[in-house]
């Protein structure tokens, strides 16, 4: 992976954890590097789930693929919460 790659995997897990943020209902007790961590993971799965669906590559924007990456990435920071509150 070049640098641009993993520049351009951190802005996109950056805005896919802060989408999925919103999502989550109530205050989030995690951090921005806590968030970013999970928007890449959830990019990455959210890519992977789409692909195994014949979803990832469309005419136009890739709205299916979108919603199912902001998806992951609100129940993984849903989850994070949880577990880091239970400390």
């Amino acid at each position: 992976m070049e640098i641009s790659g993993i520049v351009s995997a951190v802005v996109i897990g950056l805005v896919i954890g802060v989408l999925g943020r919103l999502v989550v209902p109530g205050r989030q007790h995690i951090g921005v590097l806590w968030t970013i961590v999970v928007g890449i993971v959830a990019a990455l799965l959210g890519s992977a789930v789409a692909a195994g669906f014949g979803v990832a590559d469309t005419k136009g924007p890739d709205w299916i693929e979108w919603f199912i990456q902001i998806a992951l990435a609100a129940v993984g920071i849903a989850a994070l919460d949880r577990a880091l509150a239970r400390r």
